[in-house]
């Protein structure tokens, strides 16, 4: 019997180291080290909301508020002015009165008061008169000033006389001064011989608001008409609306020994200046 439980005895001791040997020996230590990296995915998450409220402030105001947008240049137009009415027309009563009908006309064309059309004949030399008292030339009629003079005179001014050595340029002063007074242009003919009025025009751009501006048509009035000239060619009909090229043909440089000035040569325009 002792000799069965020293058998005994020594299987158990066995058997005890046997487990002994099978059994991790991780410590309290090592199971507190290790504890972190099991328990990891689950903190992970509870870091990323804290980052995603961090950024959102900044988000809000890209949303709310873009960037400024440049504002569209402004792009040239087709523009027009045009003064003329039924009735404003008045022919010259004789070979030398278009500065006196040219007076009428630009009364006609700015006149809003119902007052009636100046038409009379005898008006008219009445008018070519004090054109002729304000001028003084070898030709003894009336020259561009007192064509502005006169103009002025009787409350439709003020005009002046302006010569523009280019003939774009003259075509430009003649509109902006146009859209800026609302009143017509005196256009000298045949270079110092004859009268037209310019009663509207066409454009690329509008002159009020295009320091540049291309003029593409000139309504004009030429008093001669339907006689016209042998040289210079026939008479417009009234409220005809010219190209520049053939505007060109008749609006010419004035030539310097036409009449006595001081203007130097270039194209000549009775030109309305805005009220003082």
């Amino acid at each position: 019997m002792i000799g069965a439980r020293t058998r005994l005895l020594a299987w158990l001791v066995v058997l005890a180291g046997f487990i002994a040997g099978c059994t991790p020996t991780v410590g309290l230590d090592a199971a507190a080290t290790e504890q972190p990296t099991a328990a990891a995915p689950a903190t992970a998450p509870a870091t990323a909301p804290a980052t995603e409220t961090a950024v959102a402030p900044q988000q809000i105001p890209t949303a709310d508020a873009p960037a400024p947008v440049a504002a569209p240049v402004a792009v040239p137009q087709p523009f027009a002015l045009n003064l003329y009415q039924e009735g404003d027309f008045v022919p010259q009563y004789t070979f030398d009165w278009c500065v006196a009908a040219s007076i009428q006309m630009a009364h006609n064309l700015v006149d809003d008061t119902g007052g009636g059309s100046w038409t009379d004949s005898g008006q008219q030399g009445e008018l070519w008169e004090m054109a002729r008292a304000h001028s003084s030339n070898s030709f003894n009629g009336a020259n561009p000033f007192g064509w502005a003079q006169v103009l002025t005179e009787v409350g439709m001014g003020p005009y002046s006389v302006v010569s523009i050595p280019d003939y774009g340029d003259a075509l430009q002063t003649a509109a902006r001064a146009m859209t800026e007074t609302g009143r017509p242009v005196g256009l000298v003919m045949w270079s110092g011989r004859h009268a037209w009025v310019m009663s509207g025009f066409e454009s690329v751009g509008d002159p009020a608001q295009f320091p540049e501006f291309s003029v593409t048509g000139i309504h004009v009035l030429d008093p001669l008409y339907p006689y016209g000239s042998g040289q210079w060619g026939p008479s417009p009909e009234p409220n005809s609306l010219l190209t520049p090229e053939q505007l060109a043909t008749q609006f010419v440089v004035r030539e310097p020994r036409r009449w006595s000035s001081e203007l130097p040569a270039g194209y000549l325009l009775v030109l309305p200046q805005a009220q003082g």
